[in-house]
């Protein structure tokens, strides 16, 4: 069921998300996950949560917001209802797969394993279905390898861990709203494009939602 979820619907309903609407749009709808895992641990999970945490990822998100805009916070309009849909509905995925991870009692590692080998499966199966198997040249392998370690390997056990060990879902949930703006350091000191001041912005809403959860 997990590898059902993640990595084979997620990522079907996400990349479909990405094809439809325009990236900032994408960005930012798929990006309300946090908030999702938050409200939904308090379903699933039976946790207690503090008006200030739910205010915090709200101040956090809308720093998310302001940077996937560029401060051009009158032109997002979702001008794809399905897209819409759709990239809500990832983040709705996302947040029930670690979830569902946090209350599973075995090792992380092994979890992980079983998750992504029947996930592969269900890819298979999806893909002889409906497209078809392309073997890329030797550098698209190398980036395969690197995503599937990096993005999907060595994150995913250290971001289990982190719900494993933390008191609060909301307190971890937060963190993840720096990994956009890190994202736009690297590009900005490895590609050479320009920091916006509307990033600055962004990330002092994204530090101070941080602070909020911290005190």
């Amino acid at each position: 069921m997990l590898g059902f979820l993640n990595p084979f619907l997620y990522y079907v309903v996400l990349f479909k998300a990405y094809s439809i609407l325009p990236a900032q749009e994408a960005l930012c709808l798929n990006y309300t996950w946090p908030i999702t895992l938050v409200l939904l641990s308090i379903l699933l999970l039976e946790e207690k949560i503090r008006f200030k945490n739910v205010f915090a990822l709200v101040v956090s998100f809308f720093g998310v917001v302001v940077i996937g805009t560029r401060g051009n916070l009158a032109t997002l309009k979702f001008s794809n209802p399905l897209g819409v849909v759709l990239a809500v509905g990832s983040s709705v995925i996302w947040a029930l797969f670690w979830i569902f991870n946090k209350k599973d009692p075995r090792d992380e590692i092994a979890k992980l394993f079983l998750n992504f080998t029947f996930g592969f499966i269900f890819i298979a199966v999806a893909t002889f279905s409906f497209s078809g198997i392309v073997v890329p040249q030797v550098v698209g392998l190398f980036g395969a390898v690197y995503v599937g370690a990096f993005e999907m390997g060595i994150t995913f056990v250290v971001w289990l861990k982190a719900l494993k060990l933390s008191e609060s879902t909301a307190k971890v949930s937060n963190l993840i709203f720096l990994s956009p703006f890190m994202s736009l350091i690297f590009i900005h000191y490895i590609v050479g494009e320009e920091m916006l001041f509307s990033t600055i912005i962004g990330l002092s809403l994204i530090i101070a939602g941080i602070m909020m959860q911290r005190h």
